[in-house]
């Protein structure tokens, strides 16, 4: 009699026809569907990051106070949900957590809706409206929440599908490759929206953007996998304790994150990585309020500024795609560590040249948002070796992938909120609350004081943290994980 065919069996039939497809057409099916998630968060992420900090104060007329009490509390919820979630990820018997797969599986609808939640008002809001304030708060929590749970499993599966450099770099290559067609979302959306102007087309944009997303993350969910998975859901505790874990405990807890936070790699990445974002969320924040201010219409129309912004989201990634040879001879410490000479060095130039050679302030703008960003999608390297080390030093059956991820966000996320923060603060000092609306400025004396203090912020603040990145980047003792074989077998 022929077997019944079930659902479950069809899938898996499903899945092997679909491998068997992908390597013939050469495509490699883990870092396929490794990079599928890449390709959903970058679309969701570049727009929010890159819109939502000039949504709120230019087009919701938020105010200052309510704008810095949201990213405290930002601050706050980063702080806690990232080493939580990590804990959770590596050590509960619940498969929707414990698998990496079923975490982004299940977490990617709930991903892409936290990210609608800042593109639709509440009401109509009137200057300083306390809802206002509420709704920033919301839509920050939610979806760093999610994007958290959603993006701490993809790093873990980084650390875990492979333990071989060659194999990580083609994680990578992949993941640019996602990366870059992802983050065209920002060129996409600007062109559309006209930067944001048409309001409704943007909306329409983004619930667009939400749903391919959500697709693309849900392929990872069914076809990615760790090859620890199968290993049962013994707890991973340090040998002075070896009695399994029956709940969560926060005394554990304790002792791991006290074994991460003693290795000295971790610490010196850490303030290293804390910069970065802080960079980051610099650039993606105020690139474009910084564009309008010190560069004439006249000189740079909105189209050519819409390929500009474009351009800072998706050339990061063919950078990274073009230093592939690179990465296996040099490495990544050699490299990360050269961008931050550049970027000091840009910083130089632009303060000696001044404020009035425009092509080259949005060439340096640029640059600067494609270094920085090529630079931090190397940084799952380091931490994938810190990972490795941590694994062999304390002999655990399985790695904590997912909380060294966590921890390191913890301490690193929090550039987030402080850049638009510290910046908006500063600007505001100079009138800047007062002029967000150009075309009302009546005191040509304060519109070249703020225009003064925008173009200094752009030059030393990269100056600075970059001197601040070398010296803490130099120590770093991983160095040459590109020329040695796999540090643990795998199975």
């Amino acid at each position: 009699m022929p077997v019944e065919e079930t659902p479950a069996s069809a899938m898996r039939f499903g899945r092997m026809n679909l491998m068997r497809y992908l390597i013939y057409f050469g495509v490699n099916p883990a870092a396929l569907a490794y990079a599928m998630t890449t390709l959903g968060s970058a679309m969701i992420n570049n727009i929010f990051s890159f819109y939502y900090v000039k949504l709120f104060l230019n087009t919701y007329k938020i105010s200052e106070g309510a704008f810095h009490q949201s990213q405290v509390v930002y601050m706050v919820w980063n702080a806690v949900n990232d080493p939580l979630f990590g804990y959770l990820q590596d050590n509960s018997r619940v498969p929707c957590c414990s698998q990496r797969r079923l975490s982004i599986l299940y977490g990617a609808p709930f991903y892409s809706l936290a990210f609608l939640l800042a593109w639709f008002p509440w009401r109509s809001y009137s200057p300083d409206d306390w809802l206002c304030g509420l709704h920033l708060v919301v839509a920050l929590c939610a979806f760093d929440g999610m994007l958290t749970f959603v993006l701490l499993a993809q790093c873990a599966l980084f650390a875990e599908i492979s333990s071989h450099h060659q194999n990580r770099l083609r994680l990578i290559k992949y993941s640019q490759v996602a990366s870059l067609i992802g983050s065209s979302s920002v060129l996409f959306c600007g062109v559309v929206s006209k930067n944001m102007e048409n309001f409704s087309a943007f909306q329409a944009f983004t619930v667009l953007i939400a749903v391919i997303s959500c697709l693309c993350m849900c392929y990872t969910g069914i076809h990615s996998e760790s090859r620890f998975d199968n290993k049962g859901s013994e707890s991973d505790l340090v040998s002075v304790d070896q009695t399994p874990q029956s709940a969560f405990s926060f005394s554990m807890l304790k002792t791991l994150m006290w074994q991460i936070l003693t290795n000295r790699d971790f610490q010196l990445f850490v303030l290293m990585n804390f910069f970065q974002v802080f960079m980051l969320a610099f650039f993606n924040n105020f690139t474009m309020i910084f564009t309008e201010h010190l560069i004439p219409p006249d000189v740079l129309p909105s189209l050519a500024k819409s390929i500009m912004y474009g351009a800072g989201f998706i050339c990061p990634q063919l950078l990274v795609l073009s230093c592939q040879s690179l990465l296996r001879g040099l490495g990544y410490y050699k490299i990360i560590l050269f961008t931050f000479y550049v970027e000091g060095g840009m910083a130089v130039i632009m303060l000696l040249l001044g404020p009035q050679h425009y092509y080259f302030l949005a060439f340096f703008l640029t640059i600067n948002m494609v270094i920085i960003q090529a630079a931090f999608s190397l940084f799952g390297l380091p931490l994938a070796d810190i990972i490795d080390t941590d694994l062999q030093q304390y002999k655990r059956s399985s790695p904590l992938s997912s909380m060294v991820f966590g921890t390191n966000a913890l301490f690193t996320k929090p550039g987030q909120s402080l850049a638009p923060m510290m910046v908006l603060n500063i600007l505001n000092q100079f009138g800047y609350e007062k002029l967000k609306d150009a075309g009302n400025i009546s005191n040509p004396s304060t519109l070249e004081s703020i225009h003064s203090v925008m173009f200094y912020l752009v030059c030393l603040v990269p100056l600075c943290v970059a001197t601040m990145q070398i010296l803490a980047w130099r120590p770093f003792s991983i160095r040459n994980s590109h020329t040695v074989d796999a540090k643990y077998i795998e199975s």
